[in-house]
């Protein structure tokens, strides 16, 4: 029997893909180095988040963020056969991105040290959570406004072919149909 505490199987997979959503681009707001590339933000943000991209432990360096994404945008060079020209223009602009990124994955921590504190008090402080889930909302709408950019910005720079074939990497990456 399905309750509000029993959800549908559909229910489940609607909840896993808006909190794993939610955790991408709260991760992208980490500063696991929004995407590398227009959808390389996507594709940084999709690979290189899960796959470490900055390994968000806060002890990387900028010099080992930065050789980070230029080993990612490499293989993505390879993947949408980026001219030399694109590639001079393209490794700037994810590096920005990921530059604008990275301030926001420390208040997105602070907002998960409030959840945490809020969960930990011995009478659970319910407006320390909300105010807590506003900042990660507002951390993650700021995030995904500048992968958005970032992605505009990298798809100016590529062919129509070559943003087709970054769509189909990306769609690879997340187990997505092709369109």
């Amino acid at each position: 029997m399905n309750t509000p505490s029993d959800p549908t199987p559909s229910a489940r997979s609607g909840l896993r893909t808006l909190f794993n959503r939610q955790t991408v681009f709260a991760f992208l707001a980490g500063a696991s180095l929004a995407g590398g590339l227009g959808a390389a933000a996507a594709v940084v943000a999709a690979n290189g988040l899960h796959g470490g991209m900055m390994m968000m432990h806060g002890t990387e360096s900028p010099a080992d963020m930065t050789a980070h994404i230029d080993h990612v945008l490499k293989h993505l060079y390879v993947e949408i056969d980026a001219t030399d020209a694109q590639k001079a223009k393209i490794g700037p602009l994810v590096q920005q991105a990921a530059g604008d990124l990275l301030p926001l994955h420390t208040q997105l921590q602070a907002a998960h040290v409030r959840v945490i504190q809020g969960l930990t008090q011995p009478t659970v402080d319910r407006a320390a959570l909300e105010a807590a889930r506003e900042s990660h909302l507002q951390l993650a709408d700021l995030a995904s406004k500048r992968i958005v950019q970032l992605i505009g910005d990298v798809g100016d720079v590529l062919t129509p072919a070559q943003r087709n074939a970054l769509a189909t990497h990306l769609e690879r990456l997340h187990g997505m149909p092709n369109h």
